[in-house]
């Protein structure tokens, strides 16, 4: 049978509103995962508290799926109330994205005392308090848009309809002009739209910068891995970057970028990302996208996993799923496993996924390891490397000095034409020297 009420994780903390939220999930029978419903229920928690909500219960239900209606259907809407009563509770926070007839349809048996938050609101609201770039507040105003859109019939069924002015009749008559809700639709298009040119001005201006990248030859390496799993400190060991590092879900919203000098004096262009979560809504992914795309041009990425956490195997495939979805399954990875310093032996668990057998153990924190992995980093940079044989002509000798920084030279050669060399080199610089390619002459 099961329990009444799911507690939140004990270090839940208080809203400084004192907004008290009871959780709401389901558990779908016979769908067997390691990942259960207590689990995202306490995930979920943790999303409330990085809200500003303190948890002060849960429950969830078992059913084959979710109830088209009410989501965890109509006997358990009505012990919700119960709860949320009993706990005096202002929020029912919901588990996955609600449609808006099961919005409707619970706010009508909760009441209007309580409001209903499902996971995807929640995770808006959780981005416009963390983005600080102008991009990455016009992602999430955008995101918000689109949540808002196909909901705002509940939201204005109060409104009356309004009426036109008085030329609107072909005789003068006044005929019906258009609802509130006719109206808040359009200017929401047309905010959209100005939000998505907006955008598409930032991502041209960032497409130049990739160029004027590409055509130094400095390797890009990403740092991606689902939320707090400690990407931001580790780019802070690696490059004193002084980013914000708190143990809150999504502390961290818009990518940083640093230069990171390896062992061998080459240097890369290290990349934080925007922490992933199950269940990250569409909407979001997509309007995030732009931000992504630093993963898309990476030659190398680094998947940072919690190594204290429980679930582990379900966080990586969390990852591996939107990593796919954004078709980089041929870029290098590298699994970082950090937070090391919270095991009792000291070692990362053993669920390394059969398809990432390169791994290394580090703490962020403390330290420990982070020369052995940028060793690492050197070495897949190294293998990812392009091997190339041209004449250099004196002239572009800025071209020897990059391939000096950002290759290894196998044969140098000074010849009356220019610098021959042998060299292993990144893609984009072998693509710069193709025109004086000797293809293995000389």
């Amino acid at each position: 049978m099961e329990p009444a009420t799911y507690l939140g994780r004990a270090d839940a903390g208080t809203s400084p509103a004192g907004g008290r939220a009871v959780l709401v999930g389901i558990e779908i029978k016979g769908h067997s995962s390691a990942w259960t419903v207590q689990d995202s229920l306490d995930e979920l928690g943790q999303l409330a508290i990085t809200a500003g909500l303190s948890v002060a219960a849960g429950t969830y239900q078992k059913l084959a799926h979710p109830d088209p209606s009410t989501y965890v259907g109509s006997g358990k809407v009505r012990e919700l109330k119960e709860l949320v009563a009993a706990e005096d509770a202002g929020y029912a926070v919901f588990d996955d994205e609600l449609s808006p007839g099961q919005h409707r349809k619970i706010e009508k048996v909760l009441g209007p005392g309580v409001r209903i938050i499902d996971r995807t609101r929640l995770i808006l609201d959780i981005f416009s308090l963390h983005a600080r770039s102008r991009e990455g507040k016009l992602q999430v105003e955008l995101a918000q848009y689109q949540y808002i859109l196909p909901r705002l019939a509940g939201m204005r069924t109060d409104l009356a309809q309004q009426v036109g002015g008085a030329g609107a009749g072909p005789v003068g008559l006044r005929g019906p002009g258009e609802t509130q809700l006719e109206l808040d639709r359009r200017q929401i298009r047309r905010r959209i739209q100005t939000i998505r040119t907006a955008l598409e001005d930032v991502r041209t201006r960032r497409l130049q910068h990739r160029k004027q990248r590409d055509k130094s030859g400095i390797p890009v390496v990403a740092i991606v891995g689902y939320t707090n799993a400690g990407k931001s400190s580790l780019l802070n060991a690696l490059t004193g970057a002084g980013v914000l590092v708190q143990d809150k879900l999504f502390a961290t919203l818009d990518p940083t970028t640093r230069r990171l000098t390896l062992p061998s004096g080459r240097e890369v262009l290290l990349t934080d990302t925007v922490g992933f979560i199950r269940k990250l809504p569409h909407d979001l992914v997509a309007a995030f996208r732009g931000t992504l795309e630093g993963i898309e041009e990476a030659s190398l990425i680094l998947q940072v996993v919690d190594a204290s956490h429980p679930r582990t195997a379900e966080q990586i495939q969390a990852v591996d799923s939107v990593l796919e979805d954004l078709a980089v399954h041929a870029t290098p990875r590298l699994i970082v496993w950090n937070k090391t310093d919270l095991l009792p032996d000291g070692i990362p668990p053993a669920v390394l996924s059969p398809s990432h057998p390169q791994a290394v153990a580090v703490s962020a924190r403390t330290g420990a390891n982070l020369g052995g992995l940028l060793e690492t980093v050197q070495q897949m940079l190294a293998d990812s490397l392009v091997s190339v044989e041209a004449l250099i002509p004196y002239h572009r000798y800025d071209l020897v000095t990059l391939v000096y920084e950002k290759g290894s030279v196998e044969l140098r050669e000074e010849t009356g034409e220019g610098v021959r060399l042998r060299a292993s080199v990144p893609r984009a610089l072998a693509e710069r020297l193709a025109v004086y390619a000797e293809d293995g002459r000389g």
